[in-house]
């Protein structure tokens, strides 16, 4: 256990910081799954521009390194356009 006052704060700071990011992974990797799951194009579109935010924002916090957030907008648009317009 810390001693010291700031390495407690430390602790804490962490603990506040893993729980975000978890949760900001987990909502990435359900958004994924739904647009994956989906066989309508319309609700997948839907997703999508839900997903794409959330990888922005992602990066720009440093949650995700640009390139991983770079390919799985590259999968993701690559499922879409494989999707039929019916």
């Amino acid at each position: 256990m810390a001693n010291h006052k700031s390495a407690k704060k430390r602790i804490r700071t962490s603990e506040k910081r893993r729980v975000m990011n978890k949760m900001a992974s987990s909502k990435i990797k359900s958004t994924v799954k739904k647009i994956q799951g989906s066989e309508k194009r319309e609700d997948a579109e839907k997703y999508y521009k839900e997903a794409i935010a959330l990888l922005d924002k992602s990066t720009a916090r440093g949650r995700i390194h640009r390139n991983n957030a770079a390919r799985k907008k590259s999968q993701l648009t690559k499922y879409l356009n494989g999707l039929s317009t019916e």
